[in-house]
């Protein structure tokens, strides 16, 4: 095994006077050493290359390549493992050549400051990544906190809080944790929030209250129809929650939603599962919007669109672990394109509600295998001076594993 060349430490505002031993003995004795402007100007004067972060930051690889037979160490801000620089070098450096010291996270120091119960908190990051990412943690009394991307961000999720009708949740901005002159906390409402100046390096704490009347969407598959925006083309709710239920969302996983419509399937199978992916395929570019706006309302904001026609708009997507067919079962070569994509233990879920497409699943069944369901909804409705049940169309479903 490799002897370790690469130490990854994590420094905390309080720079050097909050380090282990071990990590001021690994600076000590680099002879590289990178990291931010700000990272390198809390270390003392030392005869080691310094190499700030590189533009763009995929260079930092190459870099660190090419000094293989050095003693490098990086320095990355509180855990480099959480949302941090770690996790990217990890993907591209072995383990056994690398030491990483964290430091502790912003989360563990909010956590600290706010008398939070770790466990019982949602964290996430919105460095880099769309402010949209809050929707799905949004319920009431929910604890959140969430990593800024700047000095912007906190004005960005008051507003959204607003928008979801959580006016009255309290935010708490805490500005450069840990340092000991620095560090301040600046806090209020959503409903009353001021758009001021914060420091770049903040964590934002979230205490969830709803207004009467706010929106409840769970990650439980089954939303609201009206949670969607669309033109008719939407699987109803009830069909929707069959449907997610058979094709089994993982952690990590990746759905193709082949004729999306405004995107429902595949909004759910993301908002149902952490790190989940999925792809929309959709024909029609007047519902392309939809789905994007969609996604970003339910804050999946990372679905894939694609616009075109199955199966030739298959093409060089990434390898699904489910597949969902919900408009063009009866085209030809869309049901064998989708098939020969997934991997064993992959599932194939179609939906179709005319007869010629009853008549392909049934026919699909009969060569599949896997289960074949006739579903049907009713909903109550006023008829007349009176309530009667207004039926919609049955529903037949194919849900196939792959063997």
């Amino acid at each position: 095994m490799s002897e370790p060349w690469l130490t990854i430490i994590g420094i905390g505002e309080d720079g050097v006077g909050g380090l282990s031993e071990a990590a001021l003995r690994a600076i000590t004795v680099a002879e590289v050493l990178v990291g931010g402007e700000r990272h390198l100007a809390m270390l003392p004067e030392h005869e080691a290359e310094r190499l700030p972060w590189p533009s763009p930051f995929d260079a930092l690889i190459d870099t660190l390549e090419r000094r293989r037979n050095a003693r490098v160490v990086v320095l990355a801000s509180g855990d480099p493992m959480l949302y941090g620089v770690g996790t990217t070098l990890l993907n591209h450096f072995p383990i056994a050549e690398t030491v990483v010291m964290p430091a502790p996270s912003a989360f563990a120091l909010a956590c600290a400051r706010l008398g939070w119960a770790r466990a019982e908190v949602e964290c996430l990051t919105l460095h880099g990544r769309p402010v949209e990412l809050l929707h799905p943690a949004l319920h009431p009394g929910a604890r959140i906190l969430a990593l800024s991307a700047d000095g912007t961000t906190p004005a960005a999720v008051a507003a959204l809080l607003r928008g979801r009708g959580y006016g009255p949740s309290r935010i708490t901005v805490l500005e450069r944790m840990g340092h000991p002159v620095l560090e301040t906390r600046v806090a209020g409402t959503a409903a009353d929030w001021v758009e001021q100046p914060h420091a770049a390096l903040n964590t934002i704490a979230i205490e969830c209250v709803a207004e009467p009347g706010a929106a409840l969407l769970p990650r439980t598959p089954g939303l609201p129809d009206d949670a969607f925006r669309h033109d008719g083309q939407l699987t109803k709710r009830e069909v929707r929650a069959v449907t997610l239920s058979a094709l089994l969302p993982v952690p990590g996983q990746c759905l193709w939603d082949v004729g999306a419509g405004c995107g429902s399937v595949a909004i759910e199978w993301m908002r149902a599962a952490p790190r989940a992916r999925a792809v929309a395929v959709e024909p029609r570019a007047d519902r392309l919007a939809l789905i994007a706006e969609n996604a970003a309302a339910l804050g999946v904001p990372g679905l894939k669109i694609v616009e075109g026609t199955a199966p030739a708009a298959l093409n060089a997507l990434p390898t699904p672990d489910a597949v969902f067919v919900g408009g063009g079962i009866t085209a030809p070569g869309v049901v064998e394109a989708c098939w020969e994509a997934l991997p064993p233990g992959g599932r194939f879920v179609a939906n179709a509600v005319t007869l010629e497409g009853e008549r392909a699943l049934i026919g699909l069944y009969g060569t599949l295998g896997g289960s074949l369901t006739q579903l049907s909804v009713s909903r109550a409705a006023d008829l007349g001076g009176f309530t009667g049940w207004k039926p919609f169309r049955p529903v037949t479903q194919l849900a196939v594993i792959k063997p």
